[in-house]
Parts: structure tokens; C-alpha cells; sequence
């Protein structure tokens, strides 16, 4: 059985795993999977204000870990946007929509009952290099 290279990604630009977990995994050289962020700055503090504030810290965290990687919002695949509240789903496509662009990835939405911190959404993303 062949030998899977990958590689652990960090960036102090984006807040450090707060559990058993890397920010993200670059796989083959090829593949990069990034743990689900929440609306924590690098520093660790939670963004106050409402969904807004959240999702653009969520997008925010993405993109430092993609530009670590080497990569950008562009090379992403799949992402996966866990939500408190579906309510939220059209703000959230507003800040989300700027952050992947034009050529935007396969995404799922799901509510779901609780997350890490009691916020408000969590983003986690597949980059292709």
C-alpha cells in the first residue's frame, strides 16, 4: 500500500485550533482541507455583531488559510456552511457570494442545533492546488 503525503497547514493569521485539530490538511500536494472556521479572530476573540460580522470572519479565516497554503478562494472545491439559524441563509450568501467569486464551489447549507462558542455559523472548505 502506497504512502499518502500530507502535510499540516497553519497560518497566525487565522485562529489556532482550539481542540485536537489542524487548521488544514494539504493532501498528495494536491488536495487542501480546511477545518471548519468560526468567527474568531487571529487572536483567538470572538467578532461581536450579528451574522454579518460572523460570516465575513468565517470567509476571513478561509482566506488566510488558503493564502498559507499558496492558494486563494478560487482554488476551492467544496465548502460546507453550517448554520445556527436558516434564517440567516440570504445574508450569509451575500458575504459568502464576495468571498468565492465568480466560478463559485459546490457548497451544502445545513442548520444545525448548536456550535463551538455558541456562534452563529461555521464554514469548512476542500481547495484543489
Amino acid at each position: 500500500m502506497a504512502h499518502m503525503v500530507r502535510q499540516a497547514i497553519s497560518t497566525s493569521d487565522a485562529p489556532a485550533a482550539i481542540g485536537p485539530y489542524s487548521q488544514a490538511i494539504l493532501a498528495e500536494g494536491r488536495f487542501l482541507f480546511l477545518s471548519g472556521q468560526i468567527p474568531l479572530t487571529s487572536d483567538g476573540v470572538l467578532v461581536e455583531g450579528g451574522i454579518e460580522a460572523q460570516a465575513k470572519q468565517a470567509c476571513d479565516n478561509l482566506k488566510a488559510i488558503l493564502a498559507a497554503a499558496g492558494l486563494s478562494p478560487a482554488n476551492l472545491v467544496k465548502t460546507t456552511i453550517l448554520l445556527k439559524d436558516m434564517k440567516d441563509f440570504a445574508a450569509v450568501n451575500e458575504i459568502y457570494g464576495e468571498f468565492v467569486g465568480e466560478n463559485p464551489p459546490a457548497r451544502a447549507t445545513y442548520s444545525v442545533v448548536g456550535l463551538p462558542r455558541d456562534v452563529l455559523i461555521e464554514i469548512e472548505a476542500i481547495a484543489v492546488a
